[in-house]
């Protein structure tokens, strides 16, 4: 089914950090197997701010089995949605809500006796906790590790919900929090997930465990050092699943092109659920999800 835009009023709004809120969405019975999803899916909202129309795209921290639907959205400077949602959405208001896509997901198999591990930085948790609360609830014998890096204590995201997980799967779930601006007094949960501390993690916590998937959300650098690490330490690639949670450019930034630089002439040609949208690129600097969308495309 082509995903698809509801009008979805606000039943939440849950202040996680100094910077992050968390919103809740009530969803209508009548809309309920339109918005079912698979852990690790993602909702996308449109507002108009100063008469633009602004899309963006938040995972759901949320498990299918709690029949919730909510989001984690973080302040970035610059950023308009997230400023938007932080300082004006309010619990009742409606917002263009799209039904649940994305492919960085898990399906759980109650059959089957797992070990999960989980890579997070910052707002990266958001579809991890709800992989992690999918994979305990719905495979009785699996287990999972959490590697979540934060800047320090205060800027845990979902911290509650993480500590009641952990005391309700005591037994199958292990935490280890990685903070780079505070100490725990662990050299080892001092510092940023790169490789080199993968390594150190895998080897304190990891060996002679037979990793059977690894979930990966956050920053670009992190995504591919824990890659780079697991392969060496053994874990087949196809079993490492990673998701970006921010572009690696800011909102619609275009290149800066030199001015002699060649003329470029780009055509490009986009398919969605079989229409297709013709593109000149040209030199316009603009990348093609950004183009497509002044295009009109449904992306």
């Amino acid at each position: 089914m082509k995903p698809i835009f509801h009008s979805l009023h606000i039943s939440d709004i849950r202040k996680e950090t100094e910077d992050t809120v968390s919103i809740a969405f009530d969803v209508p019975s009548d809309l309920i197997n339109d918005y079912q999803f698979i852990p690790g899916q993602y909702l996308t909202m449109k507002v108009s701010i100063n008469g633009e129309e602004i899309r963006r795209s938040y995972s759901l921290c949320t498990a299918p089995y709690e029949n919730k639907w909510r989001v984690a959205v973080k302040q970035i400077e610059g950023g308009r949605f997230s400023s938007y949602a932080n300082t004006e959405l309010k619990i009742g208001s409606s917002i263009d809500v799209m039904t649940p896509t994305g492919s960085f997901i898990l399906q759980p198999n109650e059959k089957k006796n797992k070990t999960y591990v989980l890579f997070a930085a910052g707002s990266g948790i958001t579809p991890i906790l709800s992989i992690a609360k999918t994979a305990l609830h719905d495979e009785e014998d699996s287990d999972v590790t959490l590697f979540y890096g934060n800047k320090g204590f205060n800027s845990i995201i979902f911290r509650e919900d993480i500590e009641a997980l952990k005391n309700q799967y005591m037994d199958r779930l292990r935490v280890v929090h990685i903070f780079s601006r505070e100490s725990l007094g662990i050299p080892l949960q001092k510092g940023r997930i790169d490789k080199e501390k993968v390594g150190d993690l895998y080897d304190a916590f990891l060996t002679n465990n037979h990793i059977d998937a690894v979930y990966v959300c956050g920053p670009e650098a992190m995504i591919f050092g824990v890659k780079e690490s697991m392969i060496e330490k053994g874990v087949d690639a196809s079993n490492i699943h990673f998701e970006l949670f921010t572009s690696p450019t800011s909102e619609h930034e275009k290149i800066a092109l030199p001015t002699n630089s060649p003329k470029i002439e780009a055509n490009v040609t986009v398919i969605l659920d079989g229409d297709k949208l013709e593109l000149n690129l040209a030199s316009t600097g603009l990348n093609i999800l950004d183009a497509a969308l002044e295009a009109g495309a449904d992306l």
